[in-house]
């Protein structure tokens, strides 16, 4: 399901490339778009979600149904009033969101400020809906309802791309149908959990009770995770300032790079993180850790088994992959593409370190430890704007590729956050690796090795991709990517590894 939101995302985007391309509007309307995504993983799937999932999944575990169900109300009361009071402050406030956000566009760029802010006071209310869906996601979650809340992100990239292709040529600007298409997509996603929430009996009847025991544990871990989880997105976030003073193309370049080194680490990363977190806070809550330590185990194998191959790919095939989706000569030129494959490299970089950080964080929050990776996360937050300054200024001021140095400073500083996550759990013995990780490496920079070699040398022989049409490159690229995946699976084969041994009961 996962992978399916993830594919209609690229094609989403694909048509954000035909239609804005990465002018001024285009820069504007992902700034608008950017602002209530941020929140939405605070508020939806970053901290709230790590926070709430362990209280809850301890509830199931010692409570009854009754007290399960009296939280579930009492959080959504809680969540949906300050939800309310923080909409209406953004829509109200909106250029001054917008300023904060986006510096740059109030001091040197007055038109794409006045575009940002307007499009942000329709944008920002689909926080408001969107975090509600995270509440009910997160309890299908609990309840190991996994496909809703994974298929619920469909009905966004479906209602974008329906404003893009249907909607957009009614308005004087294309993005503003766009920005109600967001909206939309809010609506609906709510709507659509809810008929699932019903068969397990548990829709909110929301409750204000700030006092509630439950809520008051949720709001304490919430509170400093918000630093913890989120530190990728407010990297993000700060990349976005940064580039709001760069040359006009710096945020779509940035978005459509992104974008794409998104993809695998939405598709598998978060797809495992949803899933262990369930299982290891109830492993916790019943003090089985032989069982929460193979978990754990599992879910690093998996990750690396998909996070290195997807880096090297990025990294060589970076390129022809945005001309083959993005390319449309007018509006996407073959300077934005330039641009976009470097900073998408940069990304590649560190695609293990945001993968490993999406199973290696729900470590410490099935076990509700929320200080430890906090100060993880405060760590790479300050190293990451200290190389946003060290980078980003002097690749502008002399190459005039600043936005690279956002894109480098943002893996780096996640190498770092997952290094010492990883560091944390083995020395206070939470983890320790099980028989077979020595083999298992070996085996997996073998095939990678044969697979980049492959690559590389497949792209180097066909030459320039700018040329061809648009099917010859979706052809190239679908064989490219296809023999890159049957290599390595053939090495990995060859090295010992078998389908049964990624199952994990």
């Amino acid at each position: 399901m996962t992978m399916m939101s993830r594919v209609l995302g690229l094609l989403r985007d694909i048509v954000f490339a035909r239609l804005i391309g990465a002018d001024g509007m285009a820069d504007a309307f992902f700034v608008a778009f950017k602002i209530p995504n941020f929140f939405r993983r605070l508020f939806a799937e970053g901290a709230f979600s790590q926070a709430f999932v362990p209280v809850l999944a301890e509830y199931r575990e010692k409570g009854s149904e009754a007290a399960v169900k009296e939280l579930i109300d009492r959080v959504a009361g809680v969540l949906g009033s300050a939800l309310i009071a923080l909409t209406v402050f953004v829509v109200i406030a909106s250029p001054l969101v917008t300023g904060l956000f986006a510096f740059g566009f109030w001091l040197d760029y007055p038109d794409k400020f006045a575009a940002a802010s307007s499009m942000l006071r329709i944008t920002f209310p689909y926080l408001m809906l969107i975090s509600l869906t995270g509440l009910a996601g997160a309890i299908l979650n609990s309840y190991d309802r996994f496909a809703v809340p994974a298929v619920t992100p469909v009905l966004l990239n479906v209602s974008m791309i329906f404003a893009a292709v249907v909607a957009a040529p009614w308005f004087e600007q294309p993005v503003y149908a766009l920005a109600w298409g967001v909206l939309v997509a809010g609506v609906l996603q709510l709507l659509f959990q809810l008929p699932f929430l019903a068969r397990i009996h548990m829709i909110p009847r929301p409750v204000v009770d700030w006092r509630d025991e439950g809520v008051v544990r949720v709001l304490r871990l919430m509170g400093p995770a918000i630093f913890g989880v989120s530190v990728s997105q407010i990297n993000l976030l700060l990349d976005t300032m940064i580039a709001s003073f760069l040359p006009t193309g710096s945020i779509s370049w940035l978005y459509y790079s992104d974008r794409l080194s998104e993809l695998p680490l939405g598709v598998f990363g978060v797809a495992i993180a949803t899933v262990i977190l369930p299982s290891l806070s109830r492993q916790h809550a019943a003090d089985t850790l032989e069982k929460f330590n193979s978990t754990m185990d599992w879910a690093l194998r998996m990750i690396l088994l998909i996070a290195i191959p997807a880096a090297v790919a990025l990294v060589i095939l970076a390129e022809p992959i945005l001309l083959t989706l993005f390319y449309y000569g007018d509006v996407m030129t073959s300077r934005d593409i330039a641009m976009a494959t470097l900073s998408l490299r940069a990304y590649a970089i560190g695609l293990v370190a945001f993968m490993l950080i999406k199973v290696l964080a729900p470590g410490y929050y099935a076990r509700q430890d929320i200080r430890t990776p906090v100060r993880i996360g405060v760590i790479a937050l300050v190293t990451n704007m200290v190389l946003n300054i060290v980078l980003a200024v002097p690749l502008h001021l002399y190459w005039g590729i600043g936005h690279v140095g956002l894109a480098l400073a943002t893996s780096l500083s996640a190498i770092l956050n997952a290094g010492l996550l990883f560091r944390g759990l083995r020395k206070g013995r939470v983890y320790t690796p099980e028989a077979g990780w020595r083999k298992f490496l070996l085996v997996s920079l073998c095939a990678n090795l044969v697979m980049g070699l492959v690559l590389y040398g497949l792209t180097l022989n066909l030459g320039d991709w700018v040329p061809w049409s648009w099917w010859q490159r979706a052809g190239w690229m679908g064989t490219i990517c296809l023999m890159g995946a049957l290599i390595y699976t053939v090495f990995l084969l060859m090295g010992g590894l078998r389908p049964s041994h990624l199952k994990h009961r």
